[in-house]
Order: structure tokens, then sequence, then C-alpha cells
């Protein structure tokens, strides 16, 4: 019998998917719960059925993660359920752990620390799952399922069943909680912004000088980054001229401005942050030829 080929990338994959929600169900029983806050998503939709029903939070989510994992199956294929399953079980499994393990433990009720711990750290968590390329499952297949048969926008979507599921922690929570909630979501929906680009930021500089040529074996002599020399012509004089296109890393630019002027103080330089860059030097090993 012939078992798949297990690579690195899998494992990582597969390691962050366990951690990003054994924290997220840490999060949920430290910070949480103990202050009584409100959340949409999963998470909320089983602290409604507490309220209402005495349903085990972790129970509901199990049964809620399964069902919305077989509509994503039948609705969005095969390919997209196979990416959600790990979260759809991991998570209810992570939070009924964590009730046995810690039992009544708290660290602290105080509304406004566990508001911004449990943000930053739902933030974070979650932002570990998906840039393992896998889902959270839940509530985020909804808003999936209503944009391919509707077309309606996913980030449409996503708040307004947020939006819903807060209010609907009105009838059972106080006021300030669901103001809480809302800080909240705007909290970690942020901190998942930053960690999807964590580490990926790159700086892009473009150089117009009459010493292109000597600007650009600098940079590639002494910082070692590839360099583009593209064509360019004056818009007042019209002089023919070259642009010294390069991208570096965030450290590496005051290294290379200096660089730069010391051999044309003159020259025009354009500084852009870009948010990824693949390639040699980068997403891939650098090659020398």
């Amino acid at each position: 019998m012939k078992f798949p080929k297990i690579t690195a990338t899998a494992v990582r994959s597969a390691a962050a998917v366990v951690v990003g929600n054994m924290l997220y169900a840490l999060l949920v029983k430290f910070f949480l719960l103990p202050a009584g806050l409100v959340t949409g998503g999963t998470t909320g939709l089983a602290l409604i059925a507490e309220q209402l029903w005495q349903i085990p939070i972790s129970g509901f989510v199990f049964v809620f993660n399964v069902v919305m994992l077989i509509i994503g199956w039948l609705v969005l294929g095969k390919a997209f359920a196979l990416t959600t399953v790990a979260s759809s079980v991991l998570y209810p499994f992570f939070l009924e752990v964590c009730n046995w393990v810690f039992g009544d433990l708290v660290l602290t009720r105080d509304t406004v620390l566990c508001t911004v711990f449990f943000g930053i750290g739902i933030g974070v968590a979650l932002g570990i799952v998906i840039r393992s390329g896998a889902s959270t499952g839940g509530m985020d297949i909804p808003p999936l399922v209503l944009n391919k048969l509707f077309k309606i926008p996913v980030s449409v979507g996503m708040y307004a069943f947020d939006f819903v599921i807060l209010l609907a922690q009105l009838f059972f929570r106080p006021a300030e909680n669901v103001l809480y909630g809302i800080v909240m979501t705007l909290i970690y929906t942020t901190v998942i912004d930053k960690m999807l680009m964590l580490g990926q930021s790159r700086t892009e500089l473009k150089i117009i000088s009459s010493r292109s040529r000597e600007i650009s074996d600098a940079i590639m002599n002494q910082v070692d980054r590839g360099v583009t020399l593209l064509h360019g012509q004056g818009g007042y004089l019209g002089n023919e001229t070259q642009l010294v296109l390069t991208v570096i890393s965030n450290r590496e630019l005051i290294k290379v401005e200096k660089l730069v002027h010391q051999i044309d103080p003159e020259c025009f330089m354009v500084v852009s942050r870009v948010s990824e860059v693949r390639g040699r030097g980068f997403s891939m090993n650098k090659r020398y030829q």
C-alpha cells in the first residue's frame, strides 16, 4: 500500500490549524465566558442556545459545525469541505477539554481587559488558521453559500450575520456588553488583517537617475537585491532615461537610500510599501548565475 508523501509544508499547516483552534478555545474559556461578553459567529449562536435551552456551548458548536460542513460540501464542493473539517472538529473538542482541565478557574472578570485580550487573541488565532490555508468553518460557510447562490458579497454576508447574532444577545445580556462585543469585533478583524500580512510586507523603490546603471550595480553588489531597469522618458524635456525598480526588505530601506544618494544626490526616488512579494529572494531561494 502506497502512502501519500507528507511534506514539511503540510505538517506546518496542520500544526497551525491545531494551535489556532486550541488558542481560540482557551480565549473563550478565560476571557469571553467569565466577563459575560457577547460575540458573533458560531460561538455567539452557542451563547444564545445556552441561554435559551441550556445546551452546552461545545456540544452546540460541534453539531452546528458538522451541519455547516455538510452544507459546504454540497454547495461549495469537496475541496472546500476538506479544508474546514479539521477546525469544525478541533474547536469544540478543545473547548470541552478546557472546561474539563481548568474547571472554574478565572483569570479576570474585568470587561475591558477581557474585551481587549479576547479581541487581540481571536485575531491571532483566526489569523494562524487562515494563513495555514484552512477555514474556521461554522458561520464562515453561510456567507460563502449566499455568495455562490445569490452573488451576495462575502464581506456583506459575514457582517450581516455577526450583526444579527450580536443584537439577538440583547435579550439576555446588558446593552453595554453588546457594545463591547462590537468593539471586540473591530479589534479582531483589524488583527486578522495584520496577521495575514505579517512577514510579507516589503518596500518597493523606483529610482530615476542619469546614473541608473551605477545605482543598479551598487544595489545588486552591496545589498544583494535584484534590480530591473525600465525604459523611461521625461515628460517635460523628453529625455530618454532608465528607471531602476527594486524590492527590498523594510529594514534595508535606510541602507539603500544612503547608497543611492551617495551616487546621485539629485535622483528622484519613490518609496512604496507592498503587501506581498513572490519570487526569487523572497518566497523562493536566491539563485546566482
